[in-house]
């Protein structure tokens, strides 16, 4: 089972002592930070590596919708919030569910569920797998065969070491299937870091000889990852 790495932003201080509360319940959620302040929370994203936040969308200092705005899709969000008019604002972001306060531990739990099917299990062997709809076909492509996935307009590219599929899908949607050891570096591009032969300051080679650009906004993600 994979742990999935919490952090909970929130200017309620009691809000807050209930869901350190209900994710300390739950085994497949590890509790990394919390906080009332939302600035502290973006410092520590920069340095620390984090799956997902649980954010509470009305806060003096930043919104939690401009919070999402900063720290983008790279993360998935749970909205805590008492004001179920902003749901629809929500969702335009990489939301996996929203929480209108007060919360029960049975709706957290149910939201908890949720996240843990987004996530990859930890324990995929070399030989997992799925299947993609390529030029009109079901084709079945190994983790292991990927060495990244590109994102062209509506299309994803799938390059693989033998072949290419251009699939109808969006690198995000993509990303949640994907296991543990595929990262995004750069907003068009996702790869396997089991293919990388080195790792610059602006690019990633792999051992195929592709090279990858990092986006900015990726960089310190990656080194997370790596370290």
């Amino acid at each position: 089972m994979r742990t999935i790495k919490c952090i909970i932003v929130d200017d309620e201080p009691l809000a807050i002592s209930l869901l350190e509360n209900y994710v300390r319940k739950i085994p497949f959620l590890e509790l990394v930070f919390s906080s009332e302040n939302p600035i502290s929370a973006l410092e520590y994203i920069q340095h620390h590596e984090a799956d997902l936040i649980f954010l509470d969308i009305q806060m003096p200092e930043l919104t939690g919708i401009n919070f999402m705005k900063i720290v983008g899709d790279k993360k998935k969000y749970i909205l805590t919030t008492a004001y179920s008019e902003y749901a629809l604002e929500g969702y335009e972001h990489n939301i996996v569910d929203y929480l209108l306060k007060p919360v029960s531990f049975e709706r957290f739990y149910k939201s908890a569920v949720k996240v843990q099917e987004r996530f990859p299990s930890s324990e995929n062997s070399e030989d997992s797998y799925f299947f993609v709809k390529s030029s009109g076909q079901q084709h079945r492509i190994n983790f292991n065969d990927i060495l990244y996935v590109e994102s062209i307009k509506d299309y994803v590219n799938i390059r693989t070491e033998t072949e290419e599929y251009i699939v109808l899908d969006t690198l995000k949607s993509l990303e949640t299937q994907l296991s543990a050891r595929f990262i995004r570096i750069h907003k068009s591009f996702i790869i396997n870091l089991d293919k990388a032969k080195n790792i610059g300051a602006r690019k990633v080679v792999l051992f195929s000889e592709d090279e990858v650009p990092i986006g900015d906004s990726y960089r310190s993600g990656l080194l997370d990852k790596i370290k």
